[in-house]
């Protein structure tokens, strides 16, 4: 298994370096248009195997060439958001990014497993598919992972109990139209409705979509990273060792939930051909809608993008 992580800024190295201590990949390498950068935090990583007992090789390179016949390819390269800025804000910047760093990739590697983490995420994981061309269960956003691993985080604290026991999913776009689905969250299968109140409940789910934003005016100059990686790698351990994992992605739809031909966070089987199913699960009304709706936003921000992509 080789494994690229294009982008050595916070997400990219961080991801790396989880995936080398967990072995998932006998090769990783680290891309980034920086020379020296990914060659010596590559090599900074590779310095720790010793004290975190991993094996994988793991090499920096400002040159494509090397990322040649990678099995999974994630994707961080673009501008971090700054205090102030929507995710939206960053789209034609980091689509113009996307597009060349996608079309790199595809003169090296045939038919690799992309995951997305730039944002704005459901709208550059488009970009990668439009322009890689490969099957759609081989383009993933990386949204609802990170968006859910909030929320039961948030639900842990306010509860004061194991975040092991805490599930829950947060579906629709990766932004602030995203859906948690409080009706599918539960504390080790009690429902989350019966632990607490209704306005409690939604100051969860209202943190939760501003959870980003909530660390960006923290670091004042840059984003989240830690969860973020963690949630890739999450998503990367799944493909290596085919899990056949339930977790929310962003994923193309072609008439789930009444939507179509539009990428957009929903439950979905991760295995080592990378989506193997898209699960339909029931919403009621206003989930239906609030799905829709974000996923209208995705839309009108990709129509926007049809002369950079043809």
């Amino acid at each position: 298994m080789k494994i690229t992580v294009i982008g050595a800024g916070h997400v990219g190295a961080t991801a790396a370096h989880r995936i080398a201590e967990m072995q998932l990949a006998k090769e990783v390498v680290l891309l980034d248009i920086v020379e020296g950068i990914p060659q010596g935090k590559a090599l900074d990583m590779y310095e720790s195997g010793p004290i975190g007992l991993f094996d994988s090789k793991i090499y920096g390179t400002n040159d494509y060439q090397d990322t040649a016949d990678s099995d999974i390819i994630l994707i961080t390269a673009g501008m971090a958001r700054k205090p102030g800025m929507s995710r939206e804000d960053l789209l034609l910047k980091n689509a113009t990014i996307v597009k060349e760093v996608t079309d790199r990739i595809m003169q090296y590697s045939s038919n690799p497993i992309i995951i997305m983490v730039s944002n704005p995420l459901d709208i550059m994981t488009y970009v990668s598919y439009v322009r890689s061309k490969l099957p759609k269960e081989r383009v993933i956003g990386m949204a609802g992972v990170l968006d859910s691993a909030r929320f039961r985080s948030f639900i842990a604290e306010e509860l004061n109990v194991s975040m092991k026991d805490i599930n829950a999913f947060v579906l629709g776009g990766h932004g602030d139209s995203m859906v948690p689905v409080v009706k599918y969250t539960n504390i080790a299968g009690i429902p989350l409705t019966e632990l607490l109140c209704q306005e409690k409940i939604d100051s969860l789910v209202d943190r939760t979509r501003k959870g980003g934003a909530e660390i960006v005016n923290y670091l004042k100059d840059g984003s989240a990273y830690y969860a973020p990686a963690a949630s890739a790698v999450e998503m990367i351990d799944a493909i290596v060792h085919d899990r056949k994992r339930i977790l929310p992605c962003s994923t193309l739809v072609t008439g789930q939930y009444g939507m179509d031909n539009v990428f957009i966070g929903v439950p979905v089987k991760i295995g080592k051909n990378g989506i193997e199913e898209v699960l339909e699960i029931n919403l009621d009304t206003a989930e239906l809608e609030a799905l829709r709706q974000s996923a209208s936003i995705v839309e009108s921000n990709c129509s926007n993008l049809a002369d950079l992509l043809s």
